[in-house]
């Protein structure tokens, strides 16, 4: 299996590493990449939307899972998929959708594949009714350091199987898994749409919606200052039945009509994002979301970013930071006050800033959320001088008992990580188990874990 030099980022373009990215095309030929690839090191990889360095290993291998893509059985009455790794959600939704069959979770880009999905346990606007995706993995096939082929699930190998889930890909490589999707008899969703004048009112929205409202979200102004500040546009979403529909939809439920996608061509140039056309942007979508009810398709609620194709170009060549911090709910107010007003001071605006409401922790390992609740925030990549800034900020995330998403990091360092991570000592303890001499490593593993380089 032959690897190729290559410069990889993630879908934030920073870092920008090179790296020696094999494509298998086969379960076999995984299998010799890895036991003849000849690499210091491997981590698997799908689609790229990780943000940071996760799916990136400097100098040394990088499996790409996106030749293994097949279906290999669905029940088509209990809504069971069996599916190789590399099979997409965009894949599950054109074929299943159809049929009365969506994902039971799903993050805010349907272009991630299952393997990924797994790895980052990765959650969505549900979570605090139904939990993130791990929890509807029923099964999973583990290609392991010593390249036997393991069945792991709840109940069997469960160690293994609560490392992988939310594992980042250091257990092993995910060849396959069986998964519970969700029975829908629409497309649609009928959303209400509140504006709240501050965070407190935010806040308050979530606590008296969460019970019912199956899909929550809000767009948070992060440059809102004084009273204003955390000002919010919520998103409270159902699902919507068949016969709610109106006659014209209720022909084809499940099926939407082809939309024309919109692509940033190029790059932006640096100056393109900054304070003032943030401040801009965030006034404009404030004023124009009041409070009102719609019926809206499953692509403008849960991706409407996918619309907009390679729409991380606008951060320019430089690319961006997600930073993603999660607050238990007994600090939440607090620790979010406390973030929000740093970051309006720092001037260091983000237009995508995304507030939800989390549930119960899972059982990954490594998993991320817990009751509270999530802030997502982009940050331009401005240089050397960004790394303190978020280190500010990961000291405010520590002080309020919250923690970092791997899936969006690019920059905690090992001492933050092991502190947010309590179940960090259990985890590692499976790995050295199975991966005993370290075969499974990434860029940002080595960063995290204090092994030297990235």
């Amino acid at each position: 299996m032959t690897f190729v030099r290559q410069n990889l980022g993630g879908w934030g373009n920073c870092p920008v590493l090179p790296c020696a990215v094999a494509r298998p095309d086969s379960v076999a030929n995984l299998g010799a990449a890895l036991t003849q690839g000849g690499q210091r090191d491997y981590i698997a990889r799908g689609l790229g939307r990780a943000y940071g360095d996760s799916a990136l290993n400097r100098d040394s291998g990088v499996l790409s899972s996106t030749g293994l893509n097949h279906f290999l059985e669905f029940d088509p009455q209990t809504g069971i998929l069996e599916c190789e790794a590399g099979v997409s959600f965009a894949e599950i939704i054109q074929h299943l959708l159809p049929r009365g069959w969506f994902l039971p979770t799903t993050p805010g880009t349907k272009f991630v594949t299952v393997g990924g999905a797994i790895a980052a346990d990765v959650h969505g606007k549900n979570h605090h009714v139904d939990g993130s995706f791990g929890q509807f993995v029923l099964s999973l096939k583990l290609l392991t350091a010593d390249g036997s082929v393991r069945i792991c699930s709840p109940t069997q190998d469960s160690e293994i199987f609560w490392a992988t889930v939310g594992g980042m890909g250091l257990t092993g490589v995910i060849l396959s898994a069986e998964i519970q999707l969700l029975r829908v008899e629409s497309a649609y969703y009928d959303v209400t749409y509140r504006r709240t004048g501050s965070l407190d009112q935010t806040l308050e929205q979530f606590a008296a919606t969460d019970s019912t409202y199956r899909y929550s979200v809000a767009w948070i102004d992060c440059v809102a200052r004084g009273a204003s500040l955390g000002r919010s546009v919520l998103m409270l979403g159902r699902d919507v039945a068949a016969t709610d529909l109106s006659p014209r939809l209720r022909r084809s439920p499940l099926v939407l009509p082809e939309k024309r996608i919109k692509a940033v061509p190029f790059n932006f140039p640096s100056l393109a994002l900054n304070s003032w056309s943030v401040r801009a942007f965030n006034g404009l979508y404030y004023a124009a979301h009041g409070d009102c009810q719609k019926l809206v398709d499953y692509d403008t609620f849960f991706y409407p970013l996918d619309g907009i194709r390679h729409w991380n170009r606008i951060y320019g060549q430089r690319g961006f930071v997600q930073y993603q911090a999660l607050f238990p709910r007994e600090t939440s107010r607090e620790g979010l006050v406390e973030l929000l007003e740093r970051i309006t001071r720092s001037g260091r605006a983000s237009f995508l800033a995304v507030l939800k409401s989390s549930g119960a922790a899972g059982q990954g390992m490594l998993s991320y959320l817990f009751p509270g609740h999530t802030l997502a925030l982009d940050f331009p990549n401005t240089g050397r001088s960004l790394l303190p800034f978020l280190q500010e900020l990961d000291a405010i995330v520590l002080r309020h008992g919250g923690r970092l998403y791997l899936a969006k990091d690019a920059c905690m360092s090992t001492e933050t990580f092991k502190a947010m991570y309590p179940r960090l000592p259990e985890f590692l303890a499976v790995k050295q188990r199975i991966d005993p001499e370290g075969k499974f490593m990434s860029s940002q593993a080595r960063r995290v874990l204090g092994l030297g380089g990235n």
